[in-house]
């Protein structure tokens, strides 16, 4: 499903030495896997989630998404990758303030000129318990209650691949358990999922754990 080999990444600002964020990596991620990425802040984990997201490019190694090496699309069909295989979750939430649920969750299916956006955008809510959430707005909708939104959002077009960033991150322990839950059933239906955490108890509900540090992968464990 998501193969990587050699990916380096660095970064350079003005008036700073060059910071070398990616050094060299190789992964691999089958098609059904639930896998938990930790590490401490700035070891890499996030650039190495963005790239793998399509994000953002390396600038060395090769990545080979869905049989696609990614090195030979343009920026729109990364763009239409990205909307079709690809499914996003992120500690903040990035709902529309003045959209309800409902109409957050169907913004992925009009941008891919999907038909039948609102059904689709109900049956995702519902998936993840809010169907009696559809109209509510954000500011309507406790923390654990925006980020099953988000969820929702990001399976809404059916991706092959979910890819989620500190998705617990501004959450109570609750609703964190909550989110992992709903993770580990989506990964039960055929969801391929990848997240990043720094609680070692989340990332123990994986069926695989990735340790990041310095821009290197260290360890995989199961």
């Amino acid at each position: 499903m998501m193969h990587l080999r050699g990916i380096s990444r660095s970064f350079e600002r003005p008036g700073e030495e060059r910071l070398d964020v990616l050094k060299g990596v190789d992964f691999d991620v089958d098609s059904g896997e639930f896998v938990a990425i930790v590490g401490p802040s700035g070891s890499g984990k996030t650039t190495l989630m963005n790239i793998m997201g399509l994000l953002d490019r390396p600038d060395a190694g090769e990545y080979e998404l869905a049989g696609q090496p990614v090195s030979d699309l343009t920026a729109a069909e990364m763009a239409r990758m990205r909307n079709r295989t690809l499914g996003f979750v992120f500690q903040q939430f990035h709902l529309l303030p003045r959209t309800t649920a409902a109409e957050n969750v169907e913004l992925p299916l009009i941008y891919s000129k999907a038909r039948e956006t609102r059904s689709r955008a109900i049956e995702a809510l519902c998936r993840v318990g809010l169907e009696d959430r559809l109209t509510h707005y954000p500011s309507e909708l406790s923390a654990g209650q925006q980020q099953r939104v988000a969820i929702a959002r990001a399976l809404v077009n059916d991706p092959e691949v979910i890819l989620a960033d500190e998705p617990t991150g501004n959450l109570d322990r609750s609703s964190g358990e909550q989110v992992m839950g709903l993770f580990a059933e989506l990964n039960d239906n055929g969801a391929t999922i990848l997240f990043i955490t720094h609680d070692e108890q989340l990332a123990s509900k994986a069926s695989r754990v990735v340790r990041f540090e310095d821009g290197h992968l260290l360890t995989q464990s199961n």
